[in-house]
């Protein structure tokens, strides 16, 4: 071989080395994944076993990341999501009848999960509403020792509804998994859906005013802080609930892409923050459960997001 092809060959052979050992590197450090990523600056929040950091804003739970800009954090629009499957025993219930909603959720070898995280307060939060987005309902089922959940329900009108599981389950290596599983229910009956109500920054229930300031953006983390006061105007003495002094539910109408947000940790003088990421432009329907003095009550806004 003469002195200029072994020169050649020996350069080849050092490209193909550089190759093999860049690929073999990276094989070894991976690059960090964003679901473990917290914004620089900010320590993470830990309720229960699950971290969130302050000012997420709207926050996935569907095993992937948390959403702080860009991204339709919108959730709940499927029955399977992140490795698991929600299983309800029955899809149809009886308007106006005490009846019972049960369900597994399974893991991707069809078994019945039985280890949940406790996520502020609760391992398992249901959420139901009809899909003309009236007749919410949060609720808080048990588990039986083979995984299935239940808890009582009855529906107060026909129609479509919808259910969403909101869980962090636990894998067998010890692994937390957030997902929110969506599915729909019948309730057989006639069915008279009802628009929405036209967009307000105020609602009252019981005596109680929940008001909020605050403009929502598509892809962008924004503030709104939410006042309650009682029938003689002063704040109203809230007190934690699951953890927190209030906890938000918006439902995209269409869809009915999920988004349950949680607040900051503290009170803002009289005013509860929660910082919501629309996921894109239209109308929502948002209900904020509240409790003082021992009661929770629920206040239902419209929001249209430009």
């Amino acid at each position: 071989m003469d002195r200029e092809t072994l020169r050649l060959a020996l350069v080849v052979g050092g490209l193909v080395l550089a190759v093999l050992l860049g690929f073999g590197l990276g094989r070894l450090n991976p690059p960090a994944s964003p679901a473990a990523a917290v914004p620089t600056g900010e320590a993470a929040t830990t309720v229960g076993d699950h971290s969130h950091a302050p000012g997420t804003g709207a926050h996935s739970h569907d095993g992937a990341t948390v959403t702080r800009g860009g991204g339709d954090g919108a959730t709940g629009l499927s029955i399977s999501s992140a490795g698991y499957t929600l299983v309800p025993s029955a899809r149809e219930l009886t308007a106006g009848s005490a009846g019972e909603l049960r369900f597994q959720v399974r893991d991707d070898r069809r078994r019945a999960v039985t280890r949940f995280a406790v996520v502020h307060d609760k391992p398992m939060h249901v959420i139901v509403v009809r899909r003309d987005l009236t007749g919410y309902r949060h609720l808080h089922p048990t588990m039986a020792a083979d995984g299935t959940w239940s808890v009582p329900l009855t529906p107060p009108e026909p129609g479509a509804w919808r259910m969403y599981a909101d869980f962090t389950a636990v894998a067998d290596d010890g692994r937390q998994v957030a997902a929110v599983l969506g599915a729909d229910l019948a309730v057989p009956g006639g069915y008279a859906p009802r628009p929405l109500p036209a967009p307000a920054t105020s609602a009252t229930v019981d005596g109680f005013t929940a008001a909020y300031t605050g403009t929502p953006e598509v892809g962008r983390s924004a503030p709104l802080r939410f006042r309650i006061t009682g029938a003689g105007g002063g704040a109203a003495p809230l007190e934690p609930y699951l953890g927190a002094y209030g906890h938000l539910v918006a439902l995209r109408e269409g869809d009915l892409g999920y988004l349950h947000v949680h607040p900051e940790p503290t009170l803002d003088g009289d005013a509860v923050t929660f910082w919501l990421t629309a996921p894109g432009p239209g109308r929502y329907r948002m209900f904020l459960d509240f409790q003082v003095a021992g009661v929770v009550r629920t206040a239902e806004f419209t929001l249209t997001v430009a």
